[in-house]
């Protein structure tokens, strides 16, 4: 049986996720940037791999599909981490 969010939350180190996925993103960004300012990118950290949606529930919802045991780094792509709501995300 998959875990629950609230069990993958607390097995996951959240400030490992979230310095993994800054530092993956900057090196993905000129990838997706301009064309896709203000869409999200759900990023699972061990693989690199990253999810692309037009909203982070579309990104959520297919880095699950790929790794549903995973606890992902989600960004607004174009915008400043500071001003966005990035953070990490559990898709229940």
């Amino acid at each position: 049986m998959a875990p629950t969010s609230d069990e993958l939350l607390r097995n996951t180190d959240i400030a490992k996720i979230a310095e993994e996925g800054s530092r993956i993103y900057e090196k993905i960004k000129s990838k997706y940037e301009p064309g896709n300012k203000g869409r999200f990118l759900a990023i699972e950290v061990d693989s690199e791999d990253a999810f692309l949606g037009n909203t982070s529930a579309e990104a959520l919802i297919s880095a699950k599909e790929a790794y549903p045991s995973k606890v992902f780094y989600v960004i607004k792509i174009g915008y400043d981490v500071a001003e966005t709501m990035a953070r990490n995300f559990v898709y229940a």
